[in-house]
C-alpha cells in the first residue's frame, strides 16, 4: 500500500492530497486522544502541570499524581500494584527483567511483541498460538518441577485473535510459573472495563505481571505494569525505574478526571463490534471477533477499493518491511453510526 504523509493529527476523518478520508486504521481504539471533552481537561491539567515531567520518582520532591493513579489504575484492574513508565516498551522491558533471572524455562507465543520478548530469546517458530499451547502443555509433562516463566500478548495483533490463558493454570499445579502478558491492545478493549486482562487471569498460584502500553486504546502517553505487591516493589527498587523519566503527569490526572467519558466510549465500541460483526458473519473474508475491535480482510485488492470509496484501511507489512502484508479495519470510538453503516455497505458490494 502506498504510504501516505498527514500534516495534521489522526482523527475520524483525515485528508490526504486534498481529498477527505474515513479512517478505520491506527490504535486509538477509544477515540479518546480526539475526543474534545478529553481535549479541554487535558488543556487545564498540562497548564496545571506543565507539557513534561522530566525528574526522576525517586526525588526528593514529587507528584502526588503518580501514586494515585498507580493505586487507581491497579484497584480497577483487580491487581494489587503498579508502576508507571514513559511507555509500553520501556514498561515490558521493566517487566521481563524482573522475572527472567529467577526462570529456568522461558516460553514465548508466536508474534510475542518485542518489548516483553527478554534479551537472548526470541518468540516461537509454531505457527500458530494453538499449537504453541499444546507444546507448553507436553513440555509441563515432561519436565520435573521447574521455575518457568511464560510470555505471551493479550491479543495476536497480526490474527486480532483474542489469546486464551486458562490453560496456564494447569501448568502452575506442578511447576512454580510466572507470567507476563502484553496488554497493549487489551487496555480500553478487554477485560475488566477499559483496565484490560490482569483480573481475567490472575491466580494465586501464578506470579502474573501484566505490562503495556497506555497510548493505544487509553490515548496516554505512558506505559504500565500490573502486579503483586513484592514484584511492583522489586521493580520500583531497579535503576530503571529511578533513572527513567515517568509519564506525562497532566495525560495521567485527566484520565482520573475523565473515567467516566472513557466509560462511555468503551459502551459505544462494544456495540460498534458487535454490529460490525453481526453484519459481515457471512463474508469469508473478513476475519476477527466482535470483543476486539480490528478486522483482518483477506483481499489485497480491497485496499484499492476502499480507497476509492474513500476509506483509509490498515495496510502495511508487519513486523518488518520483509513480512507479508496484513490488511485490518479498526474501528474507534470516534465513529459515527453512518460511518459504520457505510463501511458496511462497501464491504457487501465488494464480496459480491
Amino acid at each position: 500500500m502506498k504510504t501516505h504523509y498527514l500534516d495534521s493529527g489522526i482523527g475520524r476523518m483525515v485528508q490526504i492530497d486534498g481529498k477527505e478520508y474515513l479512517y478505520f486504521s491506527g490504535t486509538s481504539y477509544l477515540g479518546i486522544a480526539q475526543d474534545m471533552d478529553f481535549l479541554d481537561i487535558l488543556a487545564n491539567n498540562l497548564f496545571e502541570f506543565g507539557a513534561n515531567y522530566g525528574q526522576s520518582r525517586i526525588g526528593n520532591v514529587r507528584l502526588q499524581v503518580f501514586e494515585d493513579f498507580e493505586e487507581s489504575f491497579a484497584l480497577s484492574a483487580g491487581a494489587d500494584s503498579s508502576a508507571v513508565l514513559s511507555s509500553g516498551y520501556i514498561a515490558g522491558i521493566a517487566a521481563w527483567k524482573s522475572l527472567v533471572t529467577e526462570a529456568d524455562q522461558v516460553w514465548i507465543a508466536p508474534n510475542t511483541h518485542a518489548a516483553v520478548v527478554p534479551d537472548g530469546f526470541t518468540a516461537s517458530i509454531q505457527s500458530n498460538f494453538t499449537q504453541w499451547k499444546k507444546l507448553c502443555l507436553a513440555q509441563s509433562e515432561a519436565f520435573s518441577s521447574q521455575k518457568i516463566l511464560i510470555v505471551g500478548n493479550a491479543v495476536d495483533p497480526l490474527s486480532c485473535q483474542i489469546l486464551d490463558y486458562e490453560w496456564v493454570k494447569e501448568i502452575a499445579k506442578k511447576h512454580q510459573v510466572s507470567q507476563l502478558i502484553d496488554d497493549s491492545h487489551a487496555f480500553g478493549t478487554l477485560g475488566n472495563g477499559i483496565y484490560g486482562t490482569y483480573q481475567k487471569w490472575a491466580n494465586p498460584s501464578i506470579n502474573l505481571l501484566v505490562s503495556g502500553s497506555l497510548g493505544k486504546g487509553l490515548g496516554i502517553p505512558a506505559g504500565i505494569i500490573l502486579g503483586k505487591d513484592a514484584q511492583i516493589n522489586k521493580i520500583k527498587e531497579t535503576p530503571m525505574f529511578g533513572g527513567a523519566s515517568p509519564g506525562s503527569p497532566a495525560f495521567l490526572r485527566t484520565f482520573l478526571d475523565m473515567e467516566d467519558r472513557y466509560l462511555e466510549k468503551k459502551r459505544w465500541l462494544t456495540d460498534a463490534c458487535g454490529i460490525f460483526a453481526q453484519e459481515t458473519a457471512k463474508i469469508s473474508q473478513i476475519k476477527g471477533s466482535r470483543h476486539f475491535p480490528a478486522f483482518i480482510y483477506t483481499e489485497d485488492s480491497w485496499v484499492k477499493e476502499f480507497e476509492k470509496a474513500g476509506i483509509i484501511t490498515s495496510s502495511f507489512s508487519y513486523p518488518t518491511a520483509e513480512s507479508p502484508s496484513v490488511n485490518r479495519i479498526v474501528i474507534s470510538g470516534f465513529h459515527e453510526m453512518e460511518d459504520l453503516m457505510y463501511l458496511i455497505d462497501i464491504i457487501h458490494n465488494l464480496a459480491r
